[in-house]
């Protein structure tokens, strides 16, 4: 046992739970300590990533034995556990959403300023963002953004294990799970978010949204919006393109940065990849820094703050009207 390691507890074994440990169990700077899911198959999932760590009893003993704590459960349970690792003085990474309670989410932000927390935007540590910034000065200055997030059916895929709660409207839907991380962009990019106008369309019942559109602003460059599910035949299709006053590049499905030729062509990076093959990557910068902001370093790591900036755009648009 190499105890220069973080010891890193995670809350939570879902999709975003697994990957994440995957991830840690592959870091050189994390060891995972202790791992904790409700789930009756939660073990045998457990089981399955690493026989050498076992389920515990609980959450709380998670946090008892953990230096930083990695919380990927349901939004509705963020803040409790949220709260519970920060008042153990423990480091906090946060899945997003912040919370399903805007309410509950500006409190918990409020109590926790000034403490080890981050949630977990990936793109803060994406080599596809950082090849978009690379490309940002042979632009210009940036005019306009806008966001397209086409689902073939909702939940995606590889997420129907978790539609108790994704498909449903109280927590779910691509607008929070999805349309949040090109939020997330626009901001690091613009500047704060404001809302200008949106429509959402939802299905009979208490389902998550089936579309919607937007037109917001990032600091002073407008961005567009427009999601929808059963408008592609894949699973997913997302572009983000960001037109400058010389020029425009954009990301397209996750990981392939591109850049509009002069022959009015695009063209992706030389070192693109699909998203699969990224993600561990991304993962890993990730963990750089959420072992840094444990050690109380100063980290690019989405703040609190700014989460809960971009779940306030997120509810604007869900409540609003056809």
């Amino acid at each position: 046992m190499n105890h220069d390691r973080l010891k890193l507890g995670i809350i939570g074994l879902g999709i975003m739970g697994e990957r994440l440990m995957r991830a840690a169990l592959a870091h050189p700077g994390t060891q995972i300590v202790a791992v904790w899911d409700p789930a009756p198959e939660a073990a045998q999932r457990l089981a399955d990533i690493t026989p050498d760590i076992g389920l515990n009893a609980s959450a709380a003993d998670v946090i008892a034995a953990s230096e930083a704590v990695y919380i990927a459960s349901p939004p509705a349970s963020h803040i409790a556990l949220g709260q519970a690792v920060l008042r153990a003085g423990r480091a906090l990474f946060l899945e997003k959403p912040l919370a399903s309670d805007l309410v509950a989410a500006r409190a918990f932000v409020a109590e926790a300023a000034g403490q080890r927390a981050a949630v977990n935007f990936p793109m803060a540590s994406s080599p596809s963002i950082k090849q978009l910034r690379a490309w940002l000065p042979e632009i210009g200055g940036i005019e306009r953004i806008e966001i397209t997030a086409d689902f073939g059916g909702w939940p995606r895929g590889w997420q129907r294990g978790a539609a108790t709660w994704l498909s449903r409207r109280a927590e779910g839907g691509f607008t929070r799970e999805v349309v949040s991380h090109f939020l997330f962009l626009a901001q690091r990019l613009g500047g704060p978010l404001r809302l200008a106008e949106a429509t959402v369309t939802y299905p009979p019942g208490d389902g998550s949204e089936t579309a919607i559109t937007a037109r917001l602003w990032a600091g002073d460059v407008p961005v567009g919006i427009t999601g929808g599910v059963g408008t592609t035949a894949d699973d997913e299709h997302n572009m983000t393109t960001i037109i400058g006053a010389k020029g425009s590049i954009r990301l397209r499905d996750w990981s392939f940065p591109e850049q509009l030729g002069a022959d009015g062509g695009w063209r992706a990076a030389p070192d693109a990849r699909p998203n699969a093959e990224m993600r561990p990557l991304t993962l890993a910068g990730q963990l750089d820094k959420v072992v840094a902001m444990t050690r109380g370093e100063e980290v690019n790591l989405a703040t609190l703050q700014e989460a809960l900036s971009i779940q306030e755009i997120v509810e604007g648009i869900l409540a609003s009207k056809q």
